[in-house]
């Protein structure tokens, strides 16, 4: 039984819209630089001011503070990752 050309060329076309779409990401929850200043920048002076220049610091704080913090900068630090047991 021959296979004809549109159906090879049908077949093509889909399982390179199925590639397409799986390597566009459904949602992207990944934040520029620029989106976390704006973001969290009156939290950081409300709740971290004392960690000021130091980055490693403010994040630390920012982490411990996480039920304080606005709804936006909340957003930028995710769920709170979760101790194995044996950090814990």
């Amino acid at each position: 039984m021959p296979i004809d050309r549109f159906t090879v060329r049908n077949f093509r076309m889909m399982s390179g819209l199925v590639f397409c779409f799986a390597m566009v990401p459904a949602t992207s929850h990944a934040f520029t630089q620029d989106d976390q200043r704006r973001l969290c920048t009156g939290d950081v002076f409300r709740l971290c001011a004392s960690e000021i220049p130091n980055v490693e610091r403010i994040t630390a704080c920012m982490r411990r503070q996480r039920a304080s913090l606005s709804d936006g900068c909340r957003s930028v630090f995710g769920k709170p990752v979760e101790q194995s047991a044996s950090a814990k």
